[in-house]
């Protein structure tokens, strides 16, 4: 089929340069599948990649240093904390162009990505588009963690999680920039070991900016592949999240209040029942229950070897982003930069 004249023109223009960047740390498992839905993208201009490799205990160096030996548009840049914000921040120094696009070592990137963020860009003036937040799973746990994170009863009604209409919002996935938004604000915070984005994305808007939502550009998200791993990540999401809510005044609202708000209800009910108070139970038998049903209801078309894990990991990521938030430590976070 051959294309439209409003498509062929759109060819002809000149686009911007674009810079991706991407943070990696023991990425060995998905980094070339990773690299190569960056490299194949149908977009019209130039386009390059920086790798930031953090000090990993598999072959991720070793496969980003091949990956750049066989292409020239790959750059690899030292990341010796092994931290995001460091990693990030290592990346857009290293970076050449007026456009970054932020992506991770596990994202798989649809192949109308970069040009969907350049239209974004320039259609509405933001500094910064984002989309969806697509996370797909293979294994049984993954699957189930992937449904709950696309749900309002596992991570609430944030748009990049469960989709929605194109529009301003708080903050994106990921996130594609213009170079001009990330030299106003000075860069990412390098104290946000987690929530960098959201810290981010907020100085972005205290200065005018703006930041966009749209469904047309969806990543593809691994989930994190145990319960273990699951409650670490989001025990510490919890625990920054509350760092932004102190940096930011303001910034907090019931969204992120209900998480440690139940945790705390569910500890005093239990130790309450222990105690003989039998309706203490009610409250900890009430979320039980809750949880429950919710994953009934949202469990639909998941294999039953995923379906019977959703409770487990709605409670997971509930009770660890909670009590992560309850035990941030009023040290963490404090930052020169602020």
């Amino acid at each position: 089929m051959n294309p439209s004249p409003n498509t062929q023109v759109a060819r002809n223009r000149v686009w911007p340069a674009v810079s991706v960047i991407m943070p990696v740390l023991n990425e060995e498992r998905h980094l070339a599948e990773a690299v190569g839905s960056i490299l194949t993208q149908d977009y019209p201009g130039e386009l390059e990649l920086v790798i930031a490799v953090g000090p990993s205990r598999d072959r991720t160096q070793e496969i980003a240093e091949k990956l750049a030996a066989d292409d020239p548009r790959i750059v690899v840049v030292a990341n010796p904390t092994g931290r995001t914000p460091n990693g990030l921040n290592a990346c857009i120094q290293a970076s050449r162009h007026p456009i970054i696009v932020r992506v991770d070592g596990h994202s798989l990137l649809p192949s109308d990505y970069v040009l969907a963020a350049v239209e974004t860009l320039e259609e509405t003036g933001a500094d910064n588009v984002g989309g969806v937040m697509a996370a797909e799973g293979v294994t049984p746990f993954e699957k189930a963690v992937a449904r709950a994170m696309t749900t309002k009863i596992g991570i609430g009604n944030a748009t990049f999680h469960i989709g929605g209409q194109p529009g301003e919002a708080e903050t994106v996935y990921l996130g594609s920039f213009r170079r001009s938004a990330l030299d106003r604000v000075g860069g990412y915070d390098e104290t946000f070991v987690r929530a960098q984005d959201w810290e981010m994305n907020h100085r972005i808007r205290q200065t005018g900016g703006k930041i966009w939502f749209t469904p047309r550009m969806r990543v593809t998200y691994r989930p994190r592949p145990n319960l273990r791993a699951l409650a670490k990540q989001f025990f510490h999401t919890g625990k920054w999240r509350r760092v932004v809510g102190r940096e930011h005044q303001g910034t907090l609202n019931l969204r992120y209040l209900a998480p440690p708000i139940a945790v705390v209800a569910i500890v005093a009910g239990a130790v309450a029942g222990v105690f003989g108070f039998w309706p203490g139970w009610i409250i900890p038998g009430g979320y039980a229950a809750a949880i429950l049903a919710g994953s009934a209801a949202t469990g639909r078309g998941l294999p039953f070897s995923a379906w019977v894990r959703l409770p487990l990991v709605y409670a997971t990521m509930h009770l660890a982003w909670g009590a992560g938030f309850l035990l941030s430590p009023p040290s963490l976070g404090r930052s020169p930069q602020r």
